[in-house]
């Protein structure tokens, strides 16, 4: 999101949680020569060096919208990649693509109807497009945050916040990509992490989805205010278990598409 302060440093926090289902989600991608590939919403540029790693003769973009996190992947992987600074909904390829790569990065968009077959027309024939994204709007890590906005002390300055857009259900994004692929392998799973530390769920929402709420606070109190609210708040919903670690249920959505031929 551009004008959202990322923190690269807070997101890789949870590096090994947050890792696994973009490795998953590569996982899933058949072996096929690629000579393009994009990476939509790269981050700090983790997943971008992987498919470096993969496909070693491609050419691979990353593209984010944050300058900070781009700077954090250029200081820490180099050259390897094109890094862009631009955003997803306006960014347009120069040319077709074997491989469109894209991690926990769309549902910060809206109106997936058209978005997708957009995004699907850039992929060459026979090409592939991988997309995963956190289907837990509905859950106590986001309903509280919507809550805690609500309070009094803030919603004057919470009046449309860009929060996360609701994931549709797997069969609408069956229906919104099916006409433009020959193959679509679409799925689910709830990864549930082992969080350590105190009040975890809080610190993991504090570095992607809290931050639009954060960014409307003006000053490092009220955003601590905010955020020790938020976290309170959380502690009936992800309890700590016996041993002191805190289970954080956390669903997200699947799908692998070839392009028609």
């Amino acid at each position: 999101m551009i004008g959202t302060a990322w923190d690269p440093d807070k997101y890789q926090q949870f590096g090994d949680e947050r890792s696994r289902p973009a490795q998953d989600l590569m996982d899933r991608i058949p072996d096929f020569p690629a000579t393009s590939i994009l990476d939509l919403g790269c981050g700090a540029g983790g997943q971008a060096i992987e498919l470096t790693a993969r496909w070693p003769d491609a050419t691979v973009t990353a593209i984010d919208s944050s300058a900070t996190m781009l700077k954090k992947a250029r200081d820490t992987h180099g050259d390897h990649v094109t890094w862009i600074e631009a955003s997803i909904d306006t960014f347009e390829p120069p040319e077709p693509l074997d491989l469109i790569y894209s991690n926990a990065a769309l549902q910060w968009l809206d109106d997936h109807e058209t978005l997708f077959p957009k995004i699907a027309s850039w992929l060459k024939p026979g090409g592939f497009l991988a997309i995963q994204m956190p289907r837990n709007f509905d859950a106590p890590s986001h309903q509280i945050m919507r809550d805690v906005a609500k309070d009094n002390r803030w919603a004057s300055r919470m009046k449309g916040v860009r929060d996360v857009s609701p994931v549709a259900d797997p069969a609408r994004y069956y229906e919104i990509l099916r006409p433009h692929v020959q193959h679509l392998d679409i799925w689910e799973t709830t990864y549930t992490h082992v969080l350590d530390g105190d009040d975890p769920v809080a610190h993991w929402a504090k570095s992607t989805g809290l931050r639009p709420f954060l960014n409307r606070l003006d000053d490092e109190a009220e955003q601590e205010a905010f955020f020790q609210a938020y976290a309170e708040r959380l502690r009936d919903p992800y309890p700590k278990q016996t041993d002191g670690v805190t289970l954080f249920p956390f669903q997200r959505l699947f799908m692998v598409g070839q392009s028609r031929d």
